[in-house]
């Protein structure tokens, strides 16, 4: 298995920040057009996604196209400049970046989230003030999670007033996107245990960036640790997040979707690399009987098994955005617990496909696939750590009391 070669003992006291864009970001014309581009980026990150996640290169030039070609803004309204597509095309565009490089997939999940969130909670100036940050390239990081918590949404990170702007003090970790984003949204609690996302820029004094992301999966999703200094954000880059959950709103399935988009791009990236490999260098069985691997009437079902899976958890992905679509246009009660359920649903299926093909890869393609030459075990790697994001044994727990009891799921940002 190809391991980390990161000691967090050593990792640089502070990465720093990157250069904004020079030129505005592509805007977006239609869902075809995105999911093109996508298409297109994702026949370049292929090529080197082996080698990236091999030496744990960062996808620097990677990350400025897929963040200039407009991707990053499809979620922003047509009312402040943005194409506002339906999160079904949202959820394709990250499933096919995913099966190219599913780290770069996730470095994009928490900006498109949080960009979900402003348009819930934000006033319209503020909307329009950071919309147009996105639609310029201007790319969100997050520093969300804690480390020694007792619960994920456990925060002890806080701001305090300070006339036009707040001082933030905290530390975070699993930051994905913070250590190359130009913006990092800061969850912190106000006096009132309120939780709020204070954006701060990624320069600001105070901010330090650590490179020290170490998991054998999901190696270059440009996470680490994140310490916050007496960091100074204004109040015009303050959004209360906590009102994304005090009411029904889409933003927790959201959230989720892209989540479960990253794990369906795995999956088919696992699928695709089984069928080649069969195709080109795997050999026949001695007792099947064939001269060719791809004759093996078992490998030829568990090919189907594994695609039809694939295809059902994709069906559920595409059920999931248009849902969100109408929790986001009427956001009720009802339509939000919909959207949540569907998306549920889908995260299951997604997280147990990414794992059988992942997995089934090896006993398909034969001993041969485990040399190092091609690291393979990458696709396993990826699902094996991007799955653990939150526990699927939990989405049934929310299904069985939807369905049983019609208890809807709750408001956070991992339902």
């Amino acid at each position: 298995m190809t391991v980390s070669t990161v000691k967090t003992d050593q990792a640089s006291a502070a990465v720093p920040p990157v250069a904004r864009p020079t030129a505005p970001a592509h805007i977006i014309r239609d869902d075809a057009e995105a999911i093109a581009i996508a298409r297109a980026l994702a026949a370049e990150f292929v090529k080197d996604a082996s080698r990236r996640d091999r030496e744990r290169i960062w996808p620097v030039a990677e990350l400025d196209a897929f963040s200039q070609s407009g991707l990053w803004s499809i979620n922003v309204p047509r009312a402040f400049g943005g194409p506002e597509l339906s999160y079904a095309t949202l959820a394709k565009v990250i499933e096919i970046i995913s099966a190219a490089d599913s780290s770069i997939g996730q470095i994009a999940q928490n900006h498109l989230g949080v960009v979900a969130a402003i348009r819930t909670v934000s006033d319209p100036d503020q909307q329009k003030l950071l919309f147009a940050e996105a639609l310029k390239g201007t790319r969100f990081g997050n520093a969300f999670s804690e480390f020694g918590s007792k619960r994920a949404a456990d925060f002890e990170t806080r701001f305090t007033d300070a006339g036009d702007h707040v001082v933030v003090n905290g530390r975070k970790f699993y930051s994905s996107g913070a250590l190359l984003a130009h913006l990092v949204p800061i969850v912190a609690l106000d006096d009132q245990g309120r939780a709020w996302y204070a954006i701060a820029d990624r320069g600001a004094p105070g901010l330090t960036v650590i490179d020290d992301w170490s998991s054998f999966g999901q190696r270059t999703t440009l996470s680490g640790t994140v310490i916050i200094d007496n960091v100074k954000v204004p109040k015009t880059h303050l959004v209360p997040g906590y009102k994304g959950y005090d009411k029904p709103t889409a933003d927790g399935a959201i959230f989720q979707i892209i989540q479960v988009a990253v794990d369906t791009g795995i999956a088919q990236a696992a699928i695709d690399e089984t069928v080649s490999f069969v195709r080109t260098k795997s050999r026949a069985w001695i007792d099947s009987g064939v001269d060719n691997a791809w004759d093996d009437p078992y490998t030829i079902q568990a090919i189907g098994d594994l695609t039809l899976r694939l295809h059902a958890a994709q069906a559920l992905l595409e059920k999931a955005g248009l849902a969100i679509d109408r929790a986001v246009i009427e956001p009720t009660a009802e339509t939000v617990a919909h959207a949540q359920i569907v998306t549920a649903e889908a995260k299951i299926l997604s997280t147990e496909i990414a794992i059988a093909a992942t997995n089934k890869l090896f006993e398909l393609a034969g001993t041969r696939s485990t040399l190092a030459e091609h690291n393979l075990d990458r696709h396993w790697r990826n699902a094996r750590t991007h799955t653990l994001h939150d526990p699927v044994r939990w989405k049934y727990s929310i299904l069985g009391k939807y369905f049983l009891n019609g208890e809807n799921p709750p408001l956070h940002a991992w339902s």
